[in-house]
């Protein structure tokens, strides 16, 4: 295939989109549904990153859970006012669900697939396989979501059009395994407090075994890390040998707790709790729920090994970390993600500091209907502040932030209730009742 020129070339009947990950693909789609045409940029497969193994579009490469379903959550909240906007990422989700108790979670190549195939068969989108390079010379709308594994020379470009240094922060992504290689009378199958079906397997230890395998994850080699870069983790992300030292009891009351489950064989609570979560459709792959790592391969086989039934584990893919690079938004950006030194210039996804997949998405989203309102001479809606996609835009664009870090969505960026509500499961429902109802509003004054 012939290489097109590595900036973007002047196109004033179009909105180019760099990046066709989960913000870029759900920007574009709001674009394109909205009949804005729209040129969508994407390098991968011809030049790939750390993390992304295929060429598909919205690869998911941590996780394949979307984390929460219900709306006493607020990522659930997050997803439910997405699908209020007809969001292609929440379409895609829900045709390719798996079971994960109360979690929404994906078969991660039907889920690409599904989101690939509706952008490319999509009358109003262009696709164009090219790393951009060059951004600094272009005056059309354009969306920036490459992500937090931008290119070195896309990254530079991005250096010089804001005119401020990047923060940045290290992302690891957890093992996968083969279900038919785990074994053991010990592990079961259960979800924490039984929501679901019995949807995860878990691998309970007693104290001598956590304590043992925690020396050992202490003791484990991890991968060298470049001189140049320092270490700083994304407490959301958090890689599990760095938990280990941050006390005995912190895996525990991470992503080991024993909350809420049974050992079927003794009939108690577990000292301690690995839990494996399916990854694909026909059940044959899990992956170890929080157990991202900077472990070298051969320390993750023997460490994970000790945990009771992953002995004969087959690893299908190891954990890896790579370099999450995010601008320094509040200085930057507005609430409609563009560029407050550049109208027509907007940014999405993890490049924003948003953290998370439905996050990412969700700032495309917003995003994707700024541009078109750009686009269209139009004035650029501002979500409310007391619903989740707004509350996260506000959180990125404000500059009373001392110490801007990547953001989950959660209930404490949104506004409080008037009223004091002590039950938290039900003070979160109303918080979310209340957000739909002002989105609905929202929504409606759009089409006046």
């Amino acid at each position: 295939m012939e290489r097109k020129n590595a900036s973007l070339k002047k196109e004033n009947s179009s909105v180019h989109i760099i990046g066709a990950g989960l913000a870029g693909s759900e920007a574009a789609w709001q674009l394109a549904s909205r009949g804005v045409p729209v040129r969508l940029y994407e390098m991968r497969p011809d030049k790939t990153t750390p993390a992304h193994k295929t060429a598909l579009f919205a690869e998911l490469v941590c996780s394949n859970s979307l984390r929460a379903a219900n709306l006493e959550n607020a990522v659930g909240l997050l997803k439910k006012e997405m699908q209020t906007f007809d969001s292609l990422v929440v379409q895609a989700a829900l045709s390719t669900q798996v079971p994960a108790g109360g979690a929404l979670a994906v078969d991660r190549t039907a889920f690409s697939r599904y989101i690939t195939d509706a952008l490319l068969q999509h009358e109003m989108i262009e696709f164009i396989n090219e790393e951009i390079t060059d951004i600094s010379s272009v005056d059309d709308t354009v969306i920036i979501a490459t992500g937090p594994l931008t290119s070195q020379a896309l990254s530079g470009s991005i250096r010089g059009l804001t005119g401020h240094e990047y923060l940045y922060f290290f992302d690891a992504a957890a093992p996968l395994l083969s279900r038919d290689s785990l074994v053991g009378s010990e592990i079961f199958f259960a979800s924490r407090y039984d929501k679901g079906d019995a949807d995860y397997i878990n691998c309970p230890m007693n104290k001598e075994e956590y304590l043992v395998f925690r020396d050992a994850l202490l003791g484990a080699e991890v991968a060298a890390v470049k001189d140049f870069e320092k270490e700083i983790y994304f407490e959301g992300c958090m890689p599990i040998e760095e938990m280990a030292r941050r006390g005995e009891d912190t895996m525990r009351f991470g992503p080991l707790k024993p909350v809420g489950l049974t050992d079927p064989r003794t009939g108690e609570e577990p000292y301690a709790v690995v839990q494996l979560r399916q990854d694909d459709a026909a059940a044959s792959i899990y992956n170890i729920v929080g157990f991202q790592t900077h472990l070298k391969w051969a320390e993750q086989k023997r460490v994970f090994g000790m945990i009771p039934g992953l002995g004969q584990a087959e690893f299908l893919r190891y954990g890896v970390m790579h370099r999450n690079t995010f601008i320094n938004s509040p200085k930057l950006l507005n609430s409609n993600f563009e560029l407050k030194n550049r109208p027509g210039t907007f940014f999405a996804g993890q490049l924003t500091g948003v953290e998370g997949y439905v996050e990412s998405a969700a700032s495309g989203l917003v995003a994707g209907i700024s541009a078109a309102a750009f686009f269209n001479g139009e004035d650029m809606p501002v979500f409310p502040a007391d619903t989740a996609m707004g509350a996260l835009a506000l959180y990125i664009s404000s500059p009373a932030l001392k110490k801007f870090q990547p953001m989950n969505i959660n209930f404490g960026i949104m506004p409080k209730l008037t009223e004091k509500i002590k039950d938290k499961k039900n003070k979160n429902a109303q918080i979310s009742a209340r957000a739909l109802f002002s989105l609905a509003k929202f929504k409606e004054s759009l089409h006046r």
